[in-house]
C-alpha cells in the first residue's frame, strides 16, 4: 500500500463491534480523521494515488455502516463526504470510464447498503461523453430487466423497491445534466399530489440556472397549500427573490407572514423590511395577538425587547411553559422580584410529574427564586414556599433528596 494508503485505511476499516453506539461515534470520528488527511494529501499526491485510497475507503466504510449502529450520523456523514469526493478524484486520477460505470451500476443496484446515493452530474467529468452514454445504457439495460416503469404508489413496492428508487433519482439527475425542462418537471414534479415535488422542480431548475422557472416553481410549491411543506417551500421563493429580484422580497415575505403569522415568518418580514418595518408593525403586532407565544417570541427573540414581551405575556394571557421560561430568564434581569410569581407556577407545573429529572429541575428553578429574593421582602415567602412543597410531597423522597442538593431550606 501507499504511505496515505497506510495512514487512512486503518482509521476507516474496524473489527471492533459497532453496533454499540459508542463505539460507532468513536469509529465514526476516526473516519473523519482519515478524511481530513486525505483532503490534506490532495495537493501534493499523484492522482491515482489518491483515487486507490478513497476507492478503498467508500467500500469499506459503506462495510462498516451496514453493521453500525450510527443514531448519531457520525459514520454516516464520513460516507458522504468520501462518496463526495470519489467522482473528484476519479476525474482527476482519469479512471477509465467504462470501469467507473460498472462500479456505479453496482454499488448503487448490488451495494451492501441502499442509502446512499451517488449523483451522476457529479461523474459527469470522469465519464465523459463516452461514458454518460455508456451509463445511460447500462440503466436502460436494468430498466428493460425489472419490467415497465410503475406508478407512483407501486415504485417501491417488492421485488424490484430498490432498483426502481435508484433508476427514479437517477432519472432526476440526468434530466438536469441535460438542462431538459420537459424532463425536469416530469421527474421531479411526478404527479404534484404534494407541495415538496414542486419545491424540488423548483430546485433543479435553479441549478441548471433557470432562474425565472425556479421563482415560478417555486411560488407555485408555496401556493400548493397550508401544510408545512408549502411553508417551506414558499421561504425558499423568498431567498430566491432576495437574491434574484430584490425588489419582489419584500412584498413576498409579507405575503407569506399573512399567510402564516408566526413568530418566525414576522422574524423574515422584520428583516426583509428594514427600515421600512414601521409600515408593517401595527398589523404583524395585531396577527400574532391571536397566538400569544408567538407574539411573547417575536418580541423577545427579534425584536429583543423583553418589557414589551413580558407585557404581551400578561395581556395575552400567556400560557405556554416553555415560552415563559425564556420570558423570565430574560425579565429577571429588569425586575427579578415580578418573575417569582411565575417561576412558582412553572416549578408547579414541573412537580405534576414524579421522576428525577423534573425534581432537578424545580429544585434549580427554586434556588434561582432565592437568589432572585435575597435580601428582599419576597425572600420569606419563597422560603415558605419551598417549605409547603416539601410538606406536600413529604413522601417523595427523591424529590426531597433533590431539595436538599439544591441546599433549599
Amino acid at each position: 500500500m501507499s504511505t496515505l494508503a497506510d495512514a487512512v485505511l486503518p482509521l476507516v476499516r474496524t473489527r471492533t463491534d459497532v453496533s454499540r453506539w459508542s463505539s460507532a461515534n468513536q469509529h465514526g470520528s476516526q473516519m473523519h480523521q482519515a478524511i481530513e488527511l486525505i483532503e490534506a494529501a490532495l495537493p501534493s499526491t499523484p492522482p491515482a494515488d489518491v483515487y486507490s485510497v478513497v476507492h478503498a475507503a467508500v467500500a469499506s466504510a459503506v462495510k462498516v455502516i451496514a453493521r453500525a449502529d450510527d443514531s448519531s450520523g457520525i459514520i454516516g456523514d464520513a460516507c458522504h463526504r468520501l462518496l463526495e469526493l470519489h467522482p473528484q478524484v476519479a476525474a482527476a486520477a482519469g479512471v477509465a470510464p467504462g470501469k467507473l460505470v460498472d462500479w456505479m451500476i453496482k454499488f448503487q443496484f448490488e451495494g451492501d447498503v441502499d442509502y446512499f446515493n451517488i449523483d451522476p452530474v457529479a461523474y459527469a467529468p470522469a465519464l465523459g461523453e463516452v461514458g454518460m452514454t455508456a451509463y445511460r445504457q447500462r440503466l436502460a439495460e436494468v430498466r428493460t430487466l425489472i419490467g415497465p416503469e410503475p406508478s407512483l404508489d407501486e415504485r417501491f413496492a417488492k421485488p424490484h423497491g430498490r432498483e426502481n428508487w435508484v433508476l427514479e433519482w437517477n432519472a432526476k439527475r440526468l434530466a438536469v445534466f441535460d438542462h431538459d425542462v420537459d424532463a425536469i418537471i416530469r421527474t421531479h414534479l411526478r404527479d404534484g399530489r404534494v407541495a415538496a415535488w414542486f419545491q424540488d422542480t423548483a430546485e433543479a431548475f435553479e441549478e441548471i440556472g433557470e432562474i425565472d422557472l425556479a421563482v415560478d416553481w417555486a411560488r407555485k410549491a408555496s401556493d400548493h397549500d397550508s401544510g408545512h411543506q408549502a411553508l417551506k417551500a414558499a421561504d425558499y421563493w423568498c431567498i430566491l427573490l432576495a437574491q434574484h429580484r430584490p425588489g419582489e422580497h419584500l412584498a413576498a415575505r409579507a405575503d407569506v407572514f399573512n399567510r402564516w403569522p408566526s413568530s418566525s415568518t414576522a422574524a423574515a418580514l422584520h428583516r426583509a423590511a428594514g427600515t421600512a418595518w414601521p409600515e408593517f408593525e401595527e398589523d404583524v403586532t395585531a396577527r400574532l395577538a391571536a397566538r400569544p407565544d408567538q407574539a411573547v417570541l417575536f418580541s423577545l427573540t427579534t425584536l429583543k425587547d423583553p418589557r414589551r414581551a413580558w407585557e404581551q405575556a400578561n395581556s395575552l394571557h400567556l400560557t405556554d411553559a416553555h415560552v415563559w421560561m425564556e420570558l423570565v430568564a430574560a425579565y429577571e434581569r429588569i425586575d427579578p422580584l415580578a418573575t417569582l410569581p411565575v417561576h412558582q407556577c412553572l416549578v408547579e407545573r414541573e412537580l405534576e410529574a414524579t421522576d428525577a429529572k423534573h425534581y432537578k429541575l424545580a429544585a434549580r428553578r427554586l434556588a434561582t427564586m432565592r437568589t432572585l429574593a435575597a435580601d428582599s421582602e419576597q425572600e420569606i415567602e419563597v422560603d415558605a414556599f419551598i417549605a409547603a412543597l416539601r410538606e406536600t410531597h413529604r413522601r417523595r423522597p427523591r424529590l426531597q433528596q433533590e431539595f436538599d442538593r439544591a441546599r433549599l431550606p
